[in-house]
């Protein structure tokens, strides 16, 4: 098995790589459906708070799909020479560490999702938002100054694509910040309409989920630069 695992090592994660895409870019759409019905004031506030969790169900699988990309890609850019070097092993010891960063995160994430409702969701929803706030501006700065040739990703002929899809992960984030603070929203909206028909929290719902909607178009084209900068590696 050991030597399985290190002769298709690469192949592996690639193919884990190709998984979270999907469930990254479906479940987005996935949440994008379902807020016509949260949003729609005809249907029954019970029935809109289903659609509402049914949201939050879809939403978890692409949150998870999203911070698996980010240590598969760098695992992958490592055994591509894309940092470090695999030939003297420099940069090695950081492999385990990147996936230990991962799982905490990772743990933080399930966490909010199975608290929500309960007093403990703030402080794991806001670690979590946290979690964004950290990687956002690291892979932002280490991309433009791979981009500009002073590392510490390799943006040699034929390299600088790594960086470049590093880049626009980094923005994608940015924009699905946006529509988790949407989301937070919409638990706080509920939270008032659980108490009667409120006309202006309507109006803001309906603006706040419209906004959304614009983020996502960008969204999806953003995702699908990325997946084409990893699958063509143009440049």
């Amino acid at each position: 098995m050991a030597e399985f695992l290190a002769t298709n090592e690469i192949h592996i994660l690639r193919w884990l790589h190709i998984i979270a895409m999907v469930y990254w870019l479906g479940g987005e759409w996935g949440v994008f459906q379902t807020s016509y019905k949260v949003i729609n004031p005809a249907v029954s506030l019970e029935e809109r708070q289903r659609h509402m969790d049914t949201a939050y169900r879809i939403d978890i699988l692409a949150r998870m799909g999203i911070i698996l990309l980010l240590p598969l890609g760098l695992h992958m850019g490592y055994l591509w020479g894309m940092w470090g070097d695999q030939a003297t092993g420099e940069g090695a010891q950081f492999i385990p560490l990147i996936w230990l960063v991962y799982l905490v995160v990772l743990g933080i994430t399930l966490g909010a999702y199975v608290t929500r409702g309960k007093p403990v969701w703030t402080l794991l929803s806001g670690l979590e938002d946290w979690t964004r706030y950290i990687a956002i501006p690291c892979l932002l700065i280490l991309s433009v100054t791979s981009l500009l040739g002073y590392g510490p990703m390799n943006a040699g002929e034929g390299q600088k694509w790594y960086a470049a899809k590093m880049l626009t992960f980094g923005l994608m984030l940015c924009i699905g910040v946006g529509l988790r603070l949407i989301m937070h929203e919409w638990q706080k909206m509920f939270k008032v309409l659980a108490e009667g028909p409120n006309p202006a929290v309507e109006a803001t719902l309906k603006r706040s989920i419209g906004f959304g909607r614009s983020m996502a178009y960008f969204y999806w084209i953003g995702i699908a630069t990325t997946a084409f900068f990893g699958a063509v590696k143009p440049f």
